[in-house]
């Protein structure tokens, strides 16, 4: 289904069971895929988008989204962004060429250019009352599995080792490692295992 407030550039292709409506403009040569719900979009060219949901946000030309991407109110990301699959973006802004292409949660953000954030990273945004900005400058590389408990600023090309929970801002070029040290248990019995 496609709104007739929508508008849609030359030679971008539709695909089966996508819903396309409010105030919705498509640039030209883009890929929608089949079963997307696209809402009061703006989207430029050149873009391809696969089993999303978006709502009242800015796509940026040559970006590629999905599959399984939620795209919330507020979000604006940059050209040739990737947002992957089952990555949720709110209220955030991503500069050109960054990524997340996994598992993330980036929630009330300002993400710099050419930034990485690795499969199962998180901004903390929400501390039960209220809303907190995570600003990621340009440069910077999140490894996997981190939290970013926000407010929370990483400075410019600094490095976020996977696995971290930050609570302070890194200045620029910082490697940030923040968890426990191993601790491997010799002849341990699991409780199934015990008599």
């Amino acid at each position: 289904m496609i709104g007739s407030e929508v508008k849609i550039g030359e030679g971008t292709q539709i695909f089966p069971g996508t819903v396309i409506e409010g105030k919705t403009i498509i640039g030209k040569n883009c890929k929608i895929g089949a079963f997307c719900h696209l809402s009061d979009m703006e989207i430029g060219d050149n873009v391809e988008i696969y089993y999303t949901v978006a709502k009242n946000s800015k796509i940026g030309d040559g970006s590629v989204i999905g599959p399984f991407a939620h795209i919330r109110p507020g979000t604006v990301l940059g050209k040739k962004t990737k947002i992957g699959n089952f990555v949720e973006v709110k209220n955030t802004t991503m500069g050109d060429n960054s990524k997340a292409s996994h598992l993330s949660y980036l929630g009330d953000a300002v993400i710099g250019n050419d930034v990485n954030i690795g499969c199962g990273s998180i901004t903390v945004n929400y501390d039960g009352k209220n809303k907190h900005i995570t600003t990621i400058e340009d440069g910077v590389f999140v490894g996997c599995n981190v939290n970013l408990v926000a407010p929370i600023t990483l400075g410019e090309n600094s490095t976020i080792a996977a696995g971290s929970t930050l609570t302070k801002n890194t200045d620029a070029g910082d490697l940030a490692v923040a968890r426990g040290n191993q601790k491997n248990i010799k002849g341990w019995i699991p409780p199934k295992n015990r008599k």
